[in-house]
């Protein structure tokens, strides 16, 4: 029986966690649209634009192909990371994890230069000075 009462406080316990958020009782914007979604369009860019210009596809194109490089290289050093501290102390596995972890960050640093890179392009040669 307590077994059972330990387990029913602990899910009222986080479903209150849960259900807090939405108790604030914070100052809303008077527009028709939540403020949330209207910063999440600004800043993601949500919904589609008809009128692209091909400089504007490329540009898009490109930075999702190096976010998604950066989340690749991320997983794959978390993967690594793991397997070292699981090799037990076998010293094949932790010189081929800790070789994974050096091309990781060596892979991760490849794409966040290179989009530092396609930023500049894009901010000051493209679009055009500022």
């Amino acid at each position: 029986m307590r077994k059972y009462l330990k387990s029913i406080f602990s899910l009222l316990f986080l479903v209150s966690l849960l259900i807090l958020p939405y108790l604030a009782f914070a100052q809303t914007t008077s527009s028709t649209q939540p403020q949330a979604l209207t910063k999440l369009q600004t800043v993601a860019g949500a919904g589609y634009n008809i009128n692209m210009t091909l400089p504007t596809i490329i540009g898009t194109i490109i930075r999702t192909a190096l976010s998604l490089l950066g989340v690749i290289f991320i997983i794959v050093l978390i993967v690594a990371g793991f397997r070292w501290m699981t090799a037990s102390g076998n010293e094949e596995k932790v010189t081929k994890a800790s070789g994974s972890v050096k091309r990781a960050i060596i892979g991760l640093i490849i794409v966040v230069s290179a989009w530092a890179f396609w930023t500049f392009l894009l901010e000051r040669l493209i679009i055009g000075t500022k």
